[in-house]
């Protein structure tokens, strides 16, 4: 967890670099037809976002101290020492496809706002998932 330590405070530094740089150059440079001062918008928006990455960082530093090390922070790790148990996946499932192509259809709905193809693209989705979440409990003639 050392590096992701590392990465958010990181991060959390160069949004405060940029952040700064953002607020001089709003309150320096002179627009035409604009008012200057600060733009509130992107300051704030930077700055939670540089207090975002410093909360994870910090949070991370601490849980460090209280959990074993990782395989990517131990030098010696293996590519296995990492690798656990993610979870089951059928290769040979149609639905995941089936719901990319429902995924499809919706968008072109909603980009095009044709509200036809939004209630098909949403019904072939929400029937897709259930097919998926369902594949393996219910008997193979239901299929």
């Amino acid at each position: 967890m050392a590096s992701g330590a590392k990465l958010f405070y990181g991060i959390a530094l160069f949004f405060a670099i940029v952040t700064t740089v953002y607020i001089i150059g709003t309150i320096t440079v002179d627009h035409s037809a604009a008012l200057k001062g600060i733009e509130w918008s992107g300051v704030v928006g930077m700055t939670l976002g540089g207090l975002l990455a410093l909360m994870l960082a910090v949070y991370l530093h601490l849980t460090e101290s209280k959990s074993d090390i990782g395989p990517a922070d131990w030098e010696e790790a293996e590519i296995e020492d990492g690798e656990g148990v993610l979870g089951f996946f059928s290769a040979s499932s149609i639905w995941p496809f089936a719901m990319t192509v429902s995924i499809v259809i919706l968008g072109l709905g909603i980009g095009f706002w044709h509200y036809w193809l939004i209630v098909a693209g949403a019904v072939c989705l929400i029937y897709t998932a259930t097919m998926l979440n369902l594949q393996y409990g219910l008997p193979p003639e239901k299929h």
